[in-house]
């Protein structure tokens, strides 16, 4: 009965920082890739992960946010050109794929990873054809 619930404590437990990944161990699983990121059962948005920590972000609206990520002590920190205020995130893997935590308000839901491949995101705006 103990083992049940000290397992049960350990799945409901956030994550530790222990668990999270490193700026190394983040670049090297997110380089060269295309993430989408969904929240309580719904697509959120999608980055593209490039050298140099460049990123591109979008909330699958067809418009794009360039910037970059850095490392702040264990979170991940990303600027965008239009956003120059960091919005920093801890990730972590879950058994599907990575998931994040908004670091700047722990009481928003996690991202996680629902698709990942090596096409750029599409950017065409919102005002193509006008």
């Amino acid at each position: 009965m103990r083992t049940l619930v000290l397992a049960c404590c350990m799945i409901a437990a956030p994550a530790s920082a222990e668990d999270r990944l490193t700026a190394e161990q983040f670049d090297a699983y997110t380089r060269g890739q295309t993430f989408v990121y969904g929240s309580m059962g719904t697509p959120y948005g999608a980055e593209q992960y490039m050298e140099g920590r460049r990123v591109r972000w979008s909330f699958l609206d067809g418009r794009c946010l360039e910037g970059e990520w850095y490392e702040r002590g264990d979170l991940i920190c990303f600027v965008y050109d239009l956003e120059p205020d960091p919005q920093c995130w801890s990730f972590r893997h879950g058994t599907d794929g990575l998931i994040a935590q908004f670091a700047n308000d722990l009481a928003l839901d996690e991202l996680y990873e629902v698709e990942r491949s090596a096409q750029p995101l599409s950017c065409p705006g919102p005002d193509v054809g006008v």
